[in-house]
């Protein structure tokens, strides 16, 4: 794995910054620590920091083709590279190298654009043609592996991989996104293409970007989706058979490494499917690691030791103080934006205890979105039966009466809390799951921001990108949220999470369940095998039935997440009052003070539980001091 970063001069050929350019990339030292290179010419340059995974002694970057007109800098993993490889010596390009960074080149040589629909893996690429004047930008089909670009004022594009590179340049403006700090606020991150900075976008997964010297900047063209086509199959047993080939190939490409290489296994089901088919292919016992929490709530240790002691693996633990929250401002400088998944902390330590003995981990992210495990998905198709029920122009007035008029009762058991379920029934479809989903719904995020901030949206709200994705969403309810986690909880929460946290300990992390052939057929089953009387991913479970003992596969899920409700009442209570009601988020201008210290007051008292919101400010006071005032 590694890190890339460029400045294209979209105008003319005004000579590079190399001091500059050599900033950006040093910024990103951690995504590659064993070796750094550069290539600048009038117009252009490209540098890269690389993390040796395959052909040790080959593969530097950046790498050319025979002619030196092609150059490519690259981030990722291309798993078919030996067959595509092939094909390209029989079509005539002859190859210097063992790795697959040298495919991409000749494959753009050879198919153009369409070279990124050849690539089987998780990329980030840019790559120079010196003979069209064209830098081509790509990212792989689910996002696995992040792009940032600017257009600055002065006609330079600058790419990277990481936004603190982008950072490097003191000409790119720092101005925050209004927009974006509502989509952080609704989502708890920032979905693609923005980012906090208005000038800074991410490219979107299944997205490539070519730039003609020149021409105007064009939009990013997307080149595949997720297809939800009926596969036609229906016989269970036929299923499951073709599950296990289909995951268990997956796995199997992603062991190519000439260096230690293992898996995390939490205890769940993916990690532990992983783990198992793993243990099948391999030779020797698979290296695994996993995380023991103080809590039991939140602690899956036990499940995971069993999985290990099943399939003889050398498994190590590494237990995580229940106060951790000396990362709160190392989190910031990671992911350069707002990001508020607490599941970034216990996912920071299960990497830094992983590289303890290995460089490459698998993982079995994806596993929810692709088989329906997420409980919200239940929710969902739950409200979806009561609006069949009811017709619209009753189910309004009705349930949105009973949000209004139930208590909000967060100390009570999950059956009596029932005013946020009134409040998704009076919505539609989409606005209901919306509701659900987000960290504050649109009234209070209305209270929390500063009347400055509320003019400058101008009624934009984050429902916005579900809608951008709906028009190519499937039909059916089940498919069309899982439709949109894919295009954004996955890639712009759960895969960014992997990401900066692996990066920070110079990991590898792939991640099979994702295969983008895997993830299509699973897409074309049908939506009642992935969710069935309530029962997610189920499936997945049946298929492994063989592998993995019941009380694995069918116990309540559980997370990884972390006590922020105890933490802001206890140890961090005054630093909580400190970030949140202190300069670091008051003199932004973006929110209103009143809000915050009623929902401070609120919730260590013990009257509501406020703490997902509060950890939300939590990260952005850490932003505003890490990034923006550093």
């Amino acid at each position: 794995m590694c890190g890339i970063v460029g400045i294209f001069d979209t105008r003319g050929t005004m000579s590079i910054d190399e001091g500059l350019l050599s900033r950006m990339n040093e910024r990103q030292f951690h995504r590659g620590p064993d070796e750094g290179g550069m290539h600048v010419e009038p117009g252009i340059g490209l540098a890269h920091r690389r993390l040796s995974i395959i052909d040790l002694s080959g593969g530097h970057q950046p790498l050319f083709n025979e002619d030196g007109s092609v150059a490519v800098v690259y981030n990722g993993e291309i798993y078919n590279f030996h067959e595509l490889t092939d094909e390209l010596i029989k079509a005539g390009h002859r190859f210097r190298t063992r790795c697959d960074t040298e495919v991409i080149v000749h494959a753009w040589e050879q198919w153009g654009e369409a070279c990124v629909e050849r690539f089987r893996g998780m990329f980030a690429f840019a790559i120079w043609d010196r003979n069209r004047q064209t830098l081509f930008l790509a990212r792989d089909r689910l996002g696995i592996k992040p792009l940032h670009y600017a257009q600055l004022p002065d006609g330079r594009l600058l790419f990277a991989s990481e936004i603190k590179s982008l950072l490097c340049d003191p000409v790119l403006p720092r101005e925050i996104d209004p927009c974006a700090v509502e989509d952080y606020f609704a989502f708890g991150y920032i979905p693609d293409p923005r980012s906090i900075f208005r000038h800074v976008h991410k490219l979107p997964p299944a997205h490539c970007l070519t730039l003609k010297r020149g021409e105007p900047l064009p939009a990013p063209r997307a080149y595949w989706d997720v297809p939800f086509a009926d596969n036609g199959l229906r016989d269970e047993d036929q299923v499951r058979r073709e599950l296990i080939e289909r995951l268990r190939e997956a796995v199997n490409i992603r062991l190519v490494s000439e260096v230690p290489l293992g898996a995390f296994l939490s205890g769940g089901v993916d990690s532990s499917a992983v783990v198992a088919l793993m243990a099948g292919l391999s030779e020797d016992p698979v290296n695994t690691c996993s995380i023991s929490f103080g809590d039991p709530a939140f602690n899956e240790s036990e499940y995971a030791a069993r999985v290990a002691q099943q399939y003889h693996t050398n498994h190590q633990v590494g237990e995580v103080n229940p106060d951790d929250f000396d990362l709160i401002d190392r989190l910031a400088t990671l992911y350069d934006e707002p990001y508020a998944d607490s599941s970034a902390m216990p996912t920071y330590r299960v990497c830094e205890l992983a590289k303890r003995r290995v460089t490459v981990a698998l993982s079995g992210d994806g596993g929810d979105e692709n088989f329906a495990g997420y409980r919200r998905y239940r929710w969902h198709m739950d409200e979806e039966r009561f609006r069949g029920l009811v017709p619209g122009w009753l189910r309004g007035p009705l349930f949105g009466a009973a949000g209004r008029l139930y208590p909000k009762l967060d100390w009570a058991p999950r059956y009596l809390r029932a005013k946020s379920t009134f409040q998704a029934l009076a919505r539609d479809s989409l606005e209901g799951y919306f509701h659900n989903f987000s960290i504050l719904p649109d009234a209070l995020r209305h209270q929390l921001y500063s009347a400055d901030l509320n003019r400058e949206l101008a009624g934009y709200r984050g429902i916005e990108v579900f809608r951008r994705h709906l028009e190519n969403a499937p039909d059916h309810p089940l498919s069309r949220v899982q439709y949109l986690d894919l295009k954004t909880y996955l890639a712009g929460d759960i895969l960014t999470k992997v990401d900066r946290a692996s990066m920070a300990h110079s990991l590898e992390v792939r991640v099979p369940v994702l295969d983008h052939k895997f993830v299509e057929w699973v897409s074309g089953l049908p939506p009642q095998m992935k969710l069935h009387k309530r029962e997610g991913k189920l499936i997945f479970k049946r298929a492994m039935e063989r592998y993995l003992p019941e009380d694995i596969l069918y116990r309540k899920k559980m997370g990884f997440a972390v006590p922020l409700a105890a933490w802001f009442r206890g140890p961090l209570r005054e630093k909580v009052r400190h970030s949140l009601l202190g300069p670091d988020l008051l003199d932004t201008g973006l929110f209103n003070p009143d809000f915050i210290r009623r929902l401070v007051d609120q919730h260590q008292s013990g009257q509501r539980d406020h703490s997902a919101v509060i950890w939300s400010l939590l990260m952005y006071a850490s932003f505003q001091r890490q990034i923006m005032n550093a």
